[in-house]
């Protein structure tokens, strides 16, 4: 049978390895593996060294090509390396090929992201869909992978159905997915009587990529204490609070952030989470403007959307972190004036894009937190008068 392992050694040395395929840039790949550096550390691990090679293709047994392979199976004799962690998703043969040759652990980004999620989970729903998620990922990588399950003591990747007896197969995992399908179902169901309890507000959700600061926002407008951290998908279960302002009453939600390259199957199994964001009337799309591609981060966030068909819904667009956006880019011997034409150009250009439905604020220092009430007051005041116009006399 397959059970679950939560074994995890502090401090796990790791190596990142990605590929710089076709259309992409070397700029672009520093980024995706600065990214996978903060998930590993989210983990667990720390990144000791990030590998890269060139190719148009993966290698179909090894991913990288053979002197690559050779270059990361030297470095991991020599640093003792506990494993070694893929930007792109690998097969079970991939996996077990590289094990061979570089004699330690091997995971790729999906099962990373697993594994942050598995050791988050709190409630009962969030650890059915991890748990459904974790065995669909392992479904199709069961011939290659049985060496891979396993791994005796455990640590980042292996958190989650492990094997423990050579006869476990496909027809048992198939089973063991119905089963929690079925379980899911159930508690979806309970999830749905919840929410259609919740009478006639206009509902708001918080949505963005992980790690820009929905959870500080969500503080701030509902007055709440949601855990929010330095670290990426902090926030996995869905909270929501009943917020007010001005005698105008609204839902507001804080949902699981997004990222680039999420596994498919979470992101199916997280539907019934993500539900508050297709029933949402109103979304909050909040952004970290100071990250080096937060533009990309966006495009990542609205095809989550598309995927969600959330994407028709009006948006305000929180442009948040200004104060690390102005510690970043403004150096001391900027001019008052050339900073506040830089500021002026940015707002100009996003007012532009957004049809002026976007705020600027810096949420850890308070500021123009005002504003962003009164943008979110009136656009709530808006979706009341179309959906609830009997209503908004209560709200004048």
């Amino acid at each position: 049978m397959i059970e679950k392992k939560q074994i995890i050694k502090k401090e796990e040395k790791a190596v990142l390895v990605g590929l710089i395929q076709k259309e992409q840039t070397e700029e672009q790949v520093n980024e995706y593996l600065a990214e996978l550096a903060f998930l590993a550390e989210t983990a667990g691990a720390i990144t000791i060294k990030m590998f890269k090679q060139r190719l148009q293709h993966p290698d179909s047994r090894t991913f990288v090509g053979k002197g690559k392979l050779e270059e990361i199976k030297q470095y991991v004799a020599a640093k003792d390396i506990d494993m070694v962690i893929f930007d792109d998703e690998l097969t079970g043969s991939q996996i077990s090929n590289i094990e061979k040759e570089v004699k330690c652990r091997v995971i790729d980004r999906s099962d990373l992201i697993l594994d942050i999620f598995a050791s988050r989970a709190r409630t009962a729903q969030a650890k059915v869909q991890v748990e459904l998620a974790q065995y669909q990922y392992i479904l199709p990588r069961l011939k290659g992978m049985w060496t891979h399950l396993e791994r005796q003591g455990a640590g980042i990747g292996s958190r989650g159905p492990g094997e423990t007896e050579i006869e476990t197969d496909r027809r048992i995992v198939k089973d063991k997915i119905s089963l929690l399908r079925k379980r899911l179902e159930e508690i979806d169901k309970q999830s749905f009587t919840q929410r259609k309890e919740r009478g006639e507000f206009i509902r708001v959700a918080l949505v963005g990529y992980t790690n820009v600061g929905k959870s500080t926002i969500m503080n701030l407008m509902s007055k709440s204490d949601v855990f929010a951290e330095n670290k990426l998908f902090a926030t996995l279960d869905t909270t929501t609070r009943k917020v007010v302002f001005e005698n105008t009453p609204f839902l507001l939600s804080d949902t699981v952030g997004f990222i680039r390259k999420l596994p498919h199957h979470l992101v199916e199994s997280f539907k019934s989470t993500l539900d508050e964001v297709r029933e949402a009337d109103v979304l909050l799309h909040v952004v970290d403007v100071s990250h080096a591609q937060y533009e990309d981060q966006i495009a990542v966030v609205n095809k989550t959307l598309q995927e969600l068909k959330a994407f028709d819904k009006p948006v305000v667009t929180i442009f948040n972190k200004m104060d690390l956006y102005k510690q970043k880019y403004f150096d001391e011997w900027l001019e008052d004036e050339v900073k506040e034409d830089i500021l002026r150009e940015l707002k100009e250009r996003w007012n532009g894009i957004t049809n002026n439905q976007c705020v600027f604020v810096s949420a850890i220092e308070k500021q123009n937190i005002e504003e962003l009430r009164t943008v979110i007051l009136h656009k709530v005041r808006d979706m009341y008068q179309v959906k609830y116009p009997y209503k908004t006399v209560f709200f004048t």
